[in-house]
């Protein structure tokens, strides 16, 4: 008996960001649309419209970054169920900056 081996599917690609108040929605090349909640990250959660709105796709889709808010997700880590791994540290680091900046979060 033969077994056959299938090669690793290549992961879909982000091809439009949506985001609401409590929600990140990633519509992918392969027709499906992920959602996570917002509140996985913190940056976004804190972030005014026009910067939550100045996104651009990274990697051929891999990824989704967000110049201002210094912001990178990965759509394998969507598709995984994985919030923002950053630390509290550096959240709070990164807020403390915006604050001393006048930020105004939406």
């Amino acid at each position: 008996m033969s077994t056959s081996v299938m090669p690793n599917p290549v992961s879909p690609r982000a091809e439009h960001v949506r985001i609401t108040d409590d929600t990140l929605s990633v519509d992918l090349g392969d027709g499906r649309t992920i959602a996570a909640p917002l509140a996985w990250f913190p940056r976004l959660v804190h972030a005014t419209l026009d910067e939550k709105n100045n996104w651009r796709l990274i990697g051929q889709g891999e990824g989704i970054h967000w110049e201002d808010l210094d912001e990178d997700i990965s759509i394998d880590g969507l598709l995984e169920g994985r919030p923002s791994g950053e630390s509290q540290t550096s959240f709070k680091k990164w807020l403390d900056a915006r604050s001393a900046r006048g930020k105004i979060c939406s």
